[in-house]
C-alpha cells in the first residue's frame, strides 16, 4: 500500500508551516518583547514636598520631610501581584529621591510597553496586599510619632521602560500653628496645642496633641476629613487656662495640603490673624475667621472662665448634666434676647447648683424670663442653690421676670439651700401665683451682705430678700416699696429697709462689716456697686 502524501498536500504543509515558523520569527524581533524573567522591574521614587521640619535633624527627617531616609520598604502592586521593595536613598540629591528594587522575587518587565504600578508606604504587616487606612497617633508632641503618623503612596501611575518614575504624594493633611500673643498675654511660652473636634473614621483619635516644632509653632498631621464650622478646632493650654478656635466655615482637611494658622492668645479667648490652604510646603492664599466660644474650660477645677454671653449659656449648658461646674465671670455679661432655663432645681439640696459660681463683681444685664404654664414654671438665674453650693460677688441689674401662672420667683434663686455672698439684683419681678423674694423666694441656707432694689409683684407675698426664710439672712439691704425683708420669718432676719431718697451708704457700711473686704462701695448712680476683681 502506498502511503506516501499525494504532492500537492504535501507542498500546502510545508508552505504552512514556514509561515508559522516566519510569524514566531516576526515576534520575536518585535523591539516591544523581553525575554521573561531578566529585566528586573527598578523605579525611582520622587515627588515628595521639600519642608523639613523644625529641630528635624538630618538623620531624622522622614517622608514628612520630603526625605525618603527611614523609609526601609514600600509596597509595589503590578496587575494583581504586590511585591515588598526595598528603598534605597542616598545624599545625592539629599535624599528627596530614592531607588525601589527588590533582589529576591521582583517584578519584571515583559515588554517595553509603558506599566501601571501603585505603590505605598507604611505596610500592613498582616496583609501586604492592601494598602492601609491612614490612621496616625494622638499623641504627636515627639518628633518621630509626628513623622511616623505620615502616610504615602503613588497611585496607578503609568510607569515607562526608559524612564521608570513614580511620583509620591502625602496621604495626611498637615496642619501648622503660630502662637502670638495677645490681649492678657506677653508671652505663649510653654503652651500645649492641640486639634480638637476630629473624626474617628478608620480608628482615628477624635484629639492630637501637636508637634513643638519651634519657638512658638506647632504642627500636626491628621487623616483627611471635614471639621464642621462652629466646632472647637484649635485647643490651647497656657497659664492654667484652656482657649479654643472655632473656625466660621467647615475646614476641610485635604490629603497632600499643610494648612497654617496664625494665632492669638488671649485672656478672652483666641483670634485668628491669619490662614493659608495650601501645598504641603507652602501657603497659599486663603483666608480664614473666628468665633471664639465665649469661655475657657480648666479641667483640673472643672471651671468655665467666661467672659461673653455664649460662654454663660455653654456653662449652662454644661452645668445640666453637671451641676458642680463651676463658673467664673472676666467680664460684664449682655443677655438680651438670649433664652435663659434656671440652673439646678429649687425642690431639694441634693438637687441643686452644687458649685461656686463667682462673678468677680461683674454684672449680668439682660436677663429677662417669662412663663406662662398651667403645671408651674419659676424665674430666676438658679432655680435652686444646693447645699454645696454658692453664688457670689454677682450684680443683676434690669432683670425682668413675669411669671404669669403658677410658678415662684426669685432674684438670684428659686431657692437657696447652700450660700449667696455679695449679690445685688436691680428690676422688677412679678410672680401672680407664687412668692417672690428680690434675692431668693425661699432661703434653707445663708444669704450674706446682699441687696435688692426695684419692684416686686406678688399674690401671694413679697420679700425685699427673701420671701420665705428657714435659716439666717446676715446684713441684707432693700429699697423701701411698701413690703418687708422678709415675708414669712423662720429663721434668723437680718433685713434693713432704705427709705426713698435716703442714702445706701449705711447699706454698703453694713455689708462690708458682715464681708471678708470692702466689697461694696457707692455707685455714680447712688446704688452700691462691687469691685471688679478682674
Amino acid at each position: 500500500m502506498n502511503n506516501r502524501l499525494p504532492l500537492h498536500i504535501l507542498s500546502a504543509a510545508t508552505v504552512l508551516l514556514f509561515a508559522a515558523t516566519a510569524c514566531t520569527q516576526d515576534e520575536l524581533a518585535d523591539d516591544n518583547r523581553l525575554p521573561e524573567g531578566e529585566y528586573p522591574v527598578v523605579i525611582r521614587a520622587t515627588g515628595l514636598s521639600v519642608e523639613a521640619t523644625p529641630q528635624a535633624a538630618p538623620s531624622t527627617r522622614a517622608t514628612v520631610d520630603g526625605d525618603w531616609q527611614g523609609v526601609q520598604t514600600v509596597a509595589l502592586k503590578m496587575g494583581d501581584a504586590v511585591k515588598e521593595y526595598t528603598v534605597t536613598a542616598t545624599d545625592a540629591d539629599g535624599y528627596k529621591s530614592a531607588t525601589l528594587s527588590c533582589e529576591n522575587d521582583p517584578h519584571y518587565w515583559t515588554s517595553r510597553d509603558p506599566i501601571t504600578v501603585s505603590a505605598w508606604w507604611p505596610l500592613d504587616d498582616t496583609d501586604i496586599t492592601r494598602m492601609p487606612a491612614v490612621k496616625v497617633a494622638a499623641d504627636q508632641s515627639k518628633l518621630a510619632d509626628f513623622q511616623n503618623s505620615d502616610f504615602i503612596s503613588a497611585e496607578n501611575q503609568t510607569v515607562k521602560f526608559d524612564d521608570p518614575k513614580l511620583t509620591f504624594t502625602h496621604r495626611t493633611a498637615r496642619v501648622a500653628i503660630e502662637l502670638k500673643p495677645g490681649t492678657g498675654f506677653t508671652s505663649v511660652d510653654g503652651a500645649t496645642v492641640s486639634l480638637v473636634s476630629l473624626s474617628a473614621d478608620n480608628g482615628n483619635p477624635t484629639a492630637i496633641q501637636t508637634y513643638h516644632a519651634s519657638g512658638n509653632n506647632y504642627e500636626a498631621l491628621t487623616a483627611p476629613q471635614t471639621v464642621a464650622k462652629g466646632e472647637p478646632f484649635i485647643r490651647v493650654e497656657l497659664g492654667g487656662g484652656n482657649f479654643y478656635f472655632r473656625p466660621q466655615n467647615d475646614v476641610v482637611l485635604e490629603a497632600g495640603n499643610r494648612y497654617t494658622y496664625t494665632v492669638k492668645v488671649n485672656a478672652t479667648g483666641l483670634t485668628l490673624a491669619g490662614c493659608e490652604i495650601g501645598k504641603w510646603d507652602d501657603g497659599g492664599g486663603e483666608s480664614g475667621a473666628a468665633e471664639d466660644l465665649g469661655y475657657n474650660y480648666d479641667t483640673t477645677t472643672k471651671t468655665y472662665t467666661v467672659y461673653n454671653a455664649d460662654g454663660l449659656l455653654a456653662w449652662a449648658e454644661a452645668a445640666k448634666s453637671d451641676l458642680s461646674f463651676n463658673c467664673t465671670l472676666t467680664a460684664d455679661i449682655d443677655l438680651t434676647g438670649k433664652k435663659w432655663t434656671p440652673i439646678g432645681k429649687g425642690t431639694t439640696s441634693e438637687s441643686g447648683y452644687q458649685g461656686t459660681f463667682d462673678g468677680q463683681g461683674h454684672r449680668i444685664t439682660g436677663l429677662a424670663i417669662t412663663t406662662d404654664n398651667p403645671q408651674g414654671e419659676s424665674a430666676a438665674l438658679f432655680g435652686g442653690i444646693g447645699g454645696n453650693g454658692e453664688v457670689k460677688n454677682l450684680q443683676l441689674v434690669d432683670v425682668d421676670y413675669d411669671v404669669r401662672q403658677n410658678g415662684v420667683a426669685g432674684g438670684i434663686a428659686w431657692s437657696n439651700f447652700g450660700t449667696l455672698t455679695a449679690c445685688s439684683v436691680t428690676g422688677d419681678i412679678s410672680a401672680t401665683g407664687g412668692y417672690v423674694g428680690g434675692i431668693a423666694s425661699s432661703n434653707f441656707g445663708s444669704i450674706i451682705g446682699c441687696w435688692f432694689d426695684g419692684n416686686l409683684t406678688s399674690g401671694i407675698g413679697n420679700g425685699g430678700i427673701a420671701a420665705l426664710n428657714y435659716s439666717t439672712i446676715t446684713a441684707c439691704y432693700y429699697g423701701q416699696n411698701g413690703y418687708p425683708g422678709v415675708a414669712i420669718n423662720d429663721g434668723t432676719d437680718d433685713t434693713h429697709r432704705i427709705d426713698s431718697g435716703d442714702s445706701w451708704q449705711p447699706a454698703v457700711d453694713g455689708m462690708n462689716a458682715a464681708l471678708t473686704g470692702n466689697d461694696w462701695a457707692l455707685g455714680t448712680d447712688g446704688l452700691p456697686v462691687l469691685q471688679k476683681k478682674q
